[in-house]
């Protein structure tokens, strides 16, 4: 147990602390923007990437505490694709918002950690309400970055391929979850999920 505790917390320093590789090319490595955009433009498209990058900070998060008290191989191997891919959806926020000449959140942190905390108490409870907290979870940041992709300026095409691309992975991973069997999860915990998480993108927009 104390060696598991260890990586952990050595994953969770990479994650926040290391900026991080894609194994796959960013979306947008062939597109241009032909109209520069306004510095007004460039400060609200870095804060809607700030959004997303702390949305995929929480995401490793919640991944490793899933994986952290689990023991179906199955599911185990499952979480692992869906938390590479979204290594890569931090890589592409991470670099998309230096471009942009932005910052990420200094909430970081205290996202992980908490996010860490309910993925741990999922695996506890039951195999497949693990699988429906992840399918949830997928469901609604697909949502939120079909809300954003509303809200970004047409002309900033690299920020709306990322976008896309993350939300095509998104909405693979909440298939998957079903296809193995996920339970939907109970209303009220949705929507403690939906009120978490709307608390997490009003802040991480500001801080």
């Amino acid at each position: 147990m104390l060696d598991s505790i260890i990586n952990e917390v050595d994953k969770a320093l990479k994650t926040l602390t290391v900026s991080s590789l894609s194994e796959r090319p960013r979306p947008d490595r062939n597109l241009n923007n032909p109209q520069t955009l306004t510095s007004q433009e460039k400060e609200e498209h870095a804060k809607y990437m700030r959004v997303n990058h702390s949305g995929e900070i929480c995401a490793q998060a919640l991944y490793r505490g899933q994986l952290f008290f689990n023991n179906n191989k199955k599911i185990e191997e499952q979480l692992e694709i869906a938390a590479n891919e979204e290594l890569d959806h931090l890589s592409w926020c991470q670099s998309r918002i230096k471009e942009l000449n932005g910052t990420t959140s200094r909430l970081n942190p205290l996202l992980y950690l908490g996010s860490f905390t309910i993925g741990s108490i999922a695996s506890i409870i039951d195999e497949k309400y693990n699988l429906g907290f992840l399918s949830e979870t997928e469901k609604q940041v697909s949502s939120h970055l079909e809300n954003h992709l509303s809200k970004i300026a047409s002309k900033d095409k690299k920020t709306i391929a990322i976008i896309k691309q993350m939300k095509k992975d998104e909405e693979k991973h909440e298939l998957s979850a079903k296809s193995m069997g996920a339970k939907e999860l109970p209303y009220f915990i949705q929507k403690i999920m939906k009120s978490t998480s709307k608390l997490m993108t009003s802040s991480t927009f500001r801080i």
